[in-house]
């Protein structure tokens, strides 16, 4: 069974940092696109980043700049290290990847339970 286990979120004042991470474990053959997304109280999911499995990484316009990406494949681990954050950066973020299990059936999405990230002004 796969498993993404997130970590990291928390409170924090605008301009500050933080660090998210996501662990994908479990029966796992190879992984492609790692990533995240948030949602915000009202508002709809919106992609944050993503990482594929051959280092192109991509950004939501929200966070170019600010935001970087990266992944460690030998852990199975995505970061997402968040810089200068702001209050309309508050939303619960999750993590995703997409997982090829060792049956070798198509890639499947899985995602992550959920971290709140709150920024205040």
């Amino acid at each position: 069974q796969v498993q993404l286990v997130e970590s990291g979120g928390g409170l924090v004042q605008a301009g500050g940092s933080l660090i998210l991470s996501c662990a994908a474990t479990g029966t796992i053959f190879s992984i492609n696109d790692m990533g995240w997304f948030r949602q915000a109280p009202g508002k709809q999911r919106e992609l944050v980043a993503y990482s594929t499995n051959i280092g192109m990484t991509n950004y939501g316009g929200a966070v170019k700049g600010r935001f970087t990406i990266s992944r460690d494949s030998a852990k199975n681990t995505v970061y997402l290290q968040m810089d200068n954050l702001k209050p309309e950066d508050t939303a619960v973020y999750y993590c995703y990847a997409d997982i090829v299990d060792v049956t070798l059936r198509p890639p499947t999405r899985r995602w992550g339970q959920g971290t709140q990230v709150t920024v205040s002004s």
